[in-house]
């Protein structure tokens, strides 16, 4: 079959494409930049890219005419502004643009949406399906509960209220209940549906085999982790103040915070229904799930992240348009120094970050994590995806890779963070065995450069000493703790 796949650069796009490729399905991805889709591992295979912004319904014209089935797995949650009016309009041009095409079933990726009073969330994605289903194929809507996988963003915010806090004194909406599922679950259900054409003009409620409380969440992983944790539920926590707590505790922008707050008020528990005894899926139970995500973890093979899929404009408008460093009204630091070690130097560029740290004065780089949340923006706490690989479009803390080419020995990186300005960090190897390191800052008006004279006495001795120890240091020891910077 033609399948089109949107979302593909996103957390469920990026593993549900290699379980289509593997059933003998022929893809097309369709992405806001293809540059951030990795595709090296599926050489062999029958996949090709088309790029598109689903707001403008000029460019979806591009896609082909003789697709069979196509997956709408698109949402605009973490979005600042308007996110369901945003939502609408996606899905409005992605609908009129399949009624051109002869496709026969569109598979839809939804949240449960049984209570009476829903969330902004849920009530656009309950628009959404609305008019996805006035299309002139078949409809089939999967509405899931939260999503428990490696990367998946439930898995990861629970990690980090479990693991960094003995002791929560948390709001209320903490006893909603939810139905977790687990994400081979999710994918089984989704590659199950297809083509099958008892589900079409159907919706179905998809989630794990136990209905829990988020408390019940926390204990049931702080117990599987081997924790012991206590929560406190009180009731004076307003919806902002929730928010709060959960921007600084754990890695979400503020905006998704606050719409994550909204929905975790509203109880998501499914409808009974049959489809996963007719499509043979067994259910995995919550703890079950969490120790699949532990061990893709310790295992380094993480194939997406939610992480990578949030912040900044960077993501909307394209990478390529920021690969060009500027020369020109900017300050930059640069640092050259003559390495003995190519590979272990290569290898130590491509660990920068998340548990490996940034080679020198760690606690400096996370105070300005701290700053940085203050102020509103991504902080230090996103980390990385996995720990040796690096490809465009990939976190690094509060970096955005823009360009990550090991045969060409060079690695760009693009500030996230809050900043009076526009910020690059470049490491490259050249023929004659130097590394070159180079920090560049576009100031915006007199701020910006008011802000790089603050900074810069700290680069003096930051950068001088990061080099050093890239060009040295093995990272791999580095995070099991043998070497301190």
């Amino acid at each position: 079959m033609k399948i089109l796949l949107t979302g593909a650069n996103g957390y469920i796009g990026q593993r549900l494409l290699p379980v289509l490729l593997e059933d003998g399905h022929e893809v097309i991805c369709c992405v806001r930049d293809r540059s951030r889709l990795d595709l090296t591992r599926y050489k062999d295979q029958s996949v090709q890219v088309l790029e598109m912004n689903y707001q403008d319904a000029e460019s979806l014209k591009a896609i082909p005419a003789d697709i069979d089935a196509a997956y709408f797995l698109i949402h605009s949650m973490s979005s600042a502004g308007d996110f369901a009016k945003k939502e609408k309009e996606i899905a409005e041009n992605f609908r009129d643009a399949l009624n051109g095409t002869q496709v026969k079933q569109v598979i839809y990726l939804t949240g449960i949406a049984n209570a009476e009073k829903l969330s902004r969330h849920l009530q656009s994605r309950q628009e959404v399906e609305k008019i996805l289903a006035a299309g002139k194929y078949q409809l089939t809507a999967l509405r899931a509960a939260i999503i428990v996988g490696s990367g998946s963003s439930s898995f990861e915010i629970i990690r980090d209220l479990v693991e960094k806090l003995p002791i929560m004194v948390a709001p209320r909406w903490l006893k909603t209940r939810s139905q977790p599922i687990a994400i081979r679950n999710v994918l089984e259900y989704l590659a199950g549906v297809l083509a099958n054409e008892e589900t079409y003009g159907r919706d179905y409620d998809i989630g794990g085999p136990q209905a829990l409380t988020y408390k019940q969440m926390l204990l049931k992983f702080a117990a599987v982790r081997g924790l012991k944790r206590h929560i406190f539920t009180v009731p004076v926590m307003t919806p902002r103040l929730s928010s709060y707590w959960l921007y600084f505790i754990t890695p979400t922008s503020y905006q998704l915070a606050k719409n994550l707050v909204d929905s975790m008020k509203t109880e998501v528990t499914c409808r009974p229904n049959d489809l996963a005894e007719k499509l043979g899926i067994k259910l995995i139970g919550y703890e079950t799930a969490i120790q699949m995500a532990f061990d893709k973890i310790e295992q380094n093979q993480v194939i997406s992240s939610w992480k990578d899929a949030f912040s900044s404009r960077i993501l909307d408008t394209g990478l390529s348009r920021f690969v060009e460093v500027p020369k020109d009204g900017v300050f930059s630091d640069k640092r050259s120094i003559k390495i003995t070690d190519e590979a272990l130097a290569l290898r130590n560029i491509w660990a920068i970050g998340g548990k490996t740290g940034w080679y020198y004065a760690d606690w400096l780089w996370a105070f300005r994590g701290f700053l940085d949340k203050l102020f509103g923006g991504v902080g230090l706490r996103r980390g990385r995806t996995n720990n040796d690989s690096l490809s465009p479009g990939n976190v690094v803390d509060f970096w955005r890779v823009l360009l990550a080419d090991r045969k060409e020995k060079r690695l760009l990186l693009y500030a996230e963070m809050k900043l009076p300005g526009e910020a690059w960090l470049e490491f490259c190897i050249d023929q004659e065995q130097v590394l070159h390191q180079t920090a560049t800052f576009r100031p915006l008006g007199i701020w910006g450069r008011l802000y790089w004279y603050a900074v810069w006495p700290f680069h003096g001795f930051i950068f001088k000493n990061m080099i050093r120890n890239i060009a040295s240091y093995n990272a791999a020891l580095t995070r099991k703790g043998k070497i301190s910077f």
